[in-house]
């Protein structure tokens, strides 16, 4: 077994610097086209010693035996493949919060982040003053919308419905984790079906599948590859999920109500279209890191 490693001492015959892996496996990384080779030679490092941290180059790190030699090869060549570093380790931070992810669910990204952020910002102007907030997830996934949400509104109750059992497992697994187990639900179910069962609710989230099929074969291989078909695949212009989605979102959105959905590059005109046939009403637009219209914020028209 390997030795724990103590950051306080320095035993020349039993430790080394970690620069002295690092370098060769950046280089190795950086060769294969990897444009993060630095971050992901320490996260993988880390790994390899079965430490929760990436190690950085001035560390002192045990001396590698055979298995740490063997984890840390198996490790490199699945990131030379292209799987990103939260599959291969498991788990994504999302929000300042760590989500478990599976292959049933997306890789959570700082984009889906301007969801929450409104959200957010709504809740704290419109919380209702004689019972909790009620949060609606729509295609849930790893659970990293409502259960952000959730640990920013502590009065607040959530339900996620996903239609993949094994994304439920990993959503269940995340509240549990992160402790909000008793104030989250998830229940299989498409959003394409009736949700009359569930009741109306404060605030909806979704973040659909929204990528023309024709274009999912471009993207980065970390997206096409380990993210499941099922969650990016919005059919051959994109729209379909936007179709059957929204007319079930208006059906449970409450009449005093705002759904924050995420959408694709260039769609702000054709969601809203189809929102407003919905009955449905624009009520603000959200721009991500790069400037881009990542999200829309509905209401019932009144």
């Amino acid at each position: 077994m390997l030795k724990p490693i103590d950051r306080k001492k320095t035993d020349p015959p039993e430790q080394l610097e970690a620069r002295t892996i690092l370098y060769d496996l950046e280089q190795t990384l950086a060769a294969a086209g990897i444009a993060s080779a630095t971050t992901d030679a320490r996260c993988l490092l880390g790994m390899a010693l079965e430490l929760d941290d990436a190690i950085l180059p001035h560390e002192d790190i045990a001396l590698m035996d055979q298995a740490c030699d063997d984890r840390l090869a198996a490790m490199v060549a699945r990131r030379l493949e292209g799987e990103p570093i939260s599959r291969i380790r498991g788990w994504r931070e999302f929000w300042s919060l760590r989500f478990a992810v599976s292959p049933a669910t997306l890789d959570p990204r700082p984009d889906s982040e301007t969801l929450i952020d409104a959200a957010v910002k709504w809740a704290s102007r419109n919380a209702v003053k004689d019972r909790p907030l009620r949060l609606l997830d729509l295609g849930t996934g790893s659970g990293c919308l409502i259960l952000a949400l959730l640990s920013e509104l502590p009065k607040a109750l959530g339900v996620g419905v996903d239609i993949n059992p094994d994304a439920l497992a990993t959503a269940r697994r995340n509240a549990a984790s992160l402790g909000l187990g008793n104030r989250a639900v998830f229940a299989e179910h498409s959003f394409t079906d009736d949700l009359g069962a569930f009741g109306d609710f404060d605030v909806i989230l979704s973040n659909p599948p929204y990528i023309p099929t024709g274009e999912i074969d471009g993207l980065a291989v970390d997206v096409k590859s380990f993210d499941p078909a099922l969650a990016l695949d919005g059919g051959a212009d994109g729209m379909v999920c936007w179709t059957r989605l929204l007319p079930r979102l208006a059906e449970v959105l409450a009449v005093n109500g705002m759904a924050f959905v995420e959408i694709g590059r260039g769609q702000e005109k054709a969601v809203i279209a189809l929102a407003e046939k919905a009955n449905l009403q624009l009520r603000d637009s959200h721009c991500d890191l790069a400037g881009i219209t990542r999200g829309l914020a509905f209401s019932i028209k009144m």
